[in-house]
This record gives C-alpha cells, sequence and structure tokens, in this order.
C-alpha cells in the first residue's frame, strides 16, 4: 500500500524548507517502520523503490515543480531506473536520503537518490530517467524549466556512467520477448 500519510507528512515539511536550485541535493531523514520490511526483517526492495518517490516528490515541490505539475495538469513518471542495493537497513533504524537532478535531455530526467546509514555507509543508490506526462505524452524538460521560470538553465554534463546506461538500454530490445 502506498504510504500516503508519509507523503502528505513529507510534502508539508517540504513546503517550509528553502527552495533549492535544480541539481541541489535534498536531503530527508526517514525511519524504517514495520509495514516497511520484508521476511528477513529488513527494508523490502520494492517499499525502498516507494520510499524513493517520497524523497522525488519532495524534491520537486523544493525546486517549485510541484505548482507547475498542479496547473498544467502533468503527472510524474519513471521512465526506467538501476538500482544498487549493498546494505541492510533494519526495523526501525534512521537513514538519511539524498535526491538531486543530475542532468537532463531532449525529453527525460535524469535523478540520482541514495540512503545512507547513520554510520555514513551508503545503504542503496538509485539512478531514474523519468519524465513529466501530460496528455499528449512527454513534456520536454525544456518546456518544463520554462513553466518553472528557468528556461535559461542549461543541463548540466551527462556524466559517463549514466551515458553507458542509456546506451546500453538503448540495445535492449522493446517490446521484450515472449517466448
Amino acid at each position: 500500500m502506498f504510504p500516503i500519510v508519509r507523503l502528505i507528512k513529507d510534502l508539508m515539511k517540504a513546503r517550509r524548507m528553502a527552495p533549492l536550485g535544480l541539481t541541489q541535493t535534498h536531503i530527508s531523514t526517514h525511519i524504517c517502520w514495520p509495514w516497511d520490511l520484508d521476511f528477513w526483517m529488513e527494508l523490502n526492495n520494492g517499499r525502498a523503490m516507494t520510499l524513493y518517490d517520497l524523497g522525488r516528490t519532495m524534491l520537486a515541490q523544493r525546486v517549485g515543480l510541484i505548482g507547475a505539475l498542479r496547473q498544467n495538469r502533468w503527472g510524474m513518471t519513471v521512465a526506467g531506473s538501476s538500482v544498487r542495493f549493498r546494505q541492510r537497513i533494519r526495523g526501525f533504524e534512521r537513514f538519511e536520503m539524498r535526491s538531486r537532478a543530475v542532468a537532463w535531455d531532449d525529453k527525460f530526467i535524469y535523478l540520482e537518490q541514495s540512503m545512507w546509514k547513520q554510520d555514513g555507509t551508503c545503504a542503496s543508490h538509485v539512478m531514474l530517467r523519468t519524465a513529466l506526462t501530460d496528455d499528449k505524452g512527454i513534456v520536454s524538460p525544456a518546456r518544463v524549466l520554462k513553466r518553472i521560470g528557468l528556461e535559461d538553465s542549461k543541463t548540466p554534463q551527462m556524466p559517463d556512467w549514466i551515458d553507458a546506461w542509456r546506451a546500453a538500454d538503448a540495445l535492449r530490445p522493446w517490446p521484450p520477448m515472449q517466448d
């Protein structure tokens, strides 16, 4: 079940925080609650991705995107991702999430997010290819930037590791094989 109460709490919290620039990092703190656990008593990987959704929503609030989403009736979507899980997060463990936009191209905005344990160890890291959509399909990042008053913003250079992921993903057959 989607944690709607957490989402509302986090959005209210983000509204009171200082605005961020497009590529600045949003930092949020979280607790791994019992309903976030899997059979092995650690943060469930699916729930981790849901918690990353919350971090992205808070980031969107702080960069001024939520208002544009509402005004234009746009939606946010994930069009691809690559995730690494390296350390367990156990029940009642506190952790920090870092979320930021890395770069964008003509269709997609590339984000990275990570979860950090209190001892400074990175527990997981995800790179996401995201898009905003309307009833006609994908809304270009240029149009989005214009709507939030940042039309003169230039994309940072795409990191090599994201470029390599994009190239590898382009080789992947779509639709997938059915046999």
